[in-house]
């Protein structure tokens, strides 16, 4: 059967503590209001929203450009432009850093962003690892600096994402299920999943197309599944050999989920989050689809899913 690549972002390290990229990340946020975008479907079925960027520009006396398609993704520790478009803005260099991508790691530039606009919320002072936009499939990505101590609402059925704390976006009313997560780096994750019978972390990652199991996951469930190979394709364009797999029952809290395809990688992230060890997983877009809204929560630490309309077979509530 033929297998094509798939897509899936990874998370960010420092290079050097001469060049770290969590110095100058302000990160302010302004506006208390909730920011709702329109979600733009692209070739890949990625979530991306209009951004604006803050530049001097001497000539008009703007410092205000865009709006560019940025893709959300929940798995990448920094917000990511693409070299074509940090060229065009003249934006200053900051450097240099090591990216930590799911196929492996890539030595890239760094660039200062004074602002960057996300509906009626910015944020500053914030130092952008660069791409090639032809592997981001966007002009950038917002990652994990723009998102702290906020909700972020995914709307698949009005097709709309909404930035804001949770009272300005109607609390927690509609969720059938709340799961609670830890914080680590960053990074929101489930620890009581279970795929198969077997305890897994689970990360939400907006960023990928396919749900991604690290190799203690694809041990423990080796002599339940027979498998077929595929490769991945990261945001720095470098590959990664997977084998594809399928997990019958993925529960998380009062939730069961039914044949979720994966695949199965010994990708970096895993390791630089320190779940290399145990059986872990990355959450990715093709599921997340499958549900009419689902909200990560950064501020209280949960996720939030509303149940598809008539509870289709691959679901069920426990």
């Amino acid at each position: 059967m033929a297998l094509y690549p798939l897509f899936a972002a990874g998370a960010l390290l420092p290079l050097l503590t001469a060049y770290p990229i969590a110095a100058a990340q302000d990160g302010t946020a302004q506006a208390g209001s909730v920011d709702i975008v329109t979600i733009t479907p692209d070739l890949q079925a990625r979530m991306t929203v209009p951004v604006h960027i803050g530049v001097d520009n001497a000539q008009t006396g703007s410092k205000q450009s865009g709006p560019y398609r940025f893709m959300i993704d929940t798995g990448a520790e920094r917000t990511i432009l693409s070299r074509d478009l940090a060229r065009q803005l003249g934006l200053a260099s900051a450097g240099q850093a090591l990216l930590v991508g799911v196929a492996g790691t890539q030595e890239v530039d760094l660039v200062e962003v004074e602002e960057i606009n996300l509906g009626r919320r910015s944020f500053y002072g914030l130092t952008a690892p660069l791409l090639d936009g032809r592997w981001i499939g966007a002009d950038g990505i917002i990652g994990l600096d723009s998102l702290q101590d906020q909700r972020v609402l995914l709307d698949f059925d009005k097709k709309v994402m909404a930035i804001g704390d949770a009272r300005q976006l109607g609390g927690n009313s509609g969720f059938e299920i709340t799961v609670q997560a830890r914080r680590r780096s960053g990074q929101l994750i489930m620890t009581n999943a279970m795929v198969d019978g077997v305890r897994t972390d689970i990360i939400i990652d907006t960023g990928s197309d396919t749900s991604i199991g690290n190799p203690p996951l694809q041990k423990a469930l080796a002599r339940r599944h027979a498998q077929e190979q595929t490769s991945l394709i990261s945001v720095t364009g470098q590959t990664i050999a997977a084998d594809v797999g399928l997990a019958r029952t993925l529960v998380l809290g009062g939730l069961t989920m039914s044949n979720t395809p994966l695949v199965f990688a010994d990708a970096p992230p895993f390791k630089t989050l320190k779940l290399d060890k145990r059986p872990a997983m990355l959450l990715g877009m093709d599921q997340l689809r499958l549900f009419r809204r689902v909200a990560i929560d950064f501020s209280s630490r949960s996720i939030l899913f509303d149940m598809p309309r008539g509870l289709p077979m691959q679901f069920g509530m426990n």
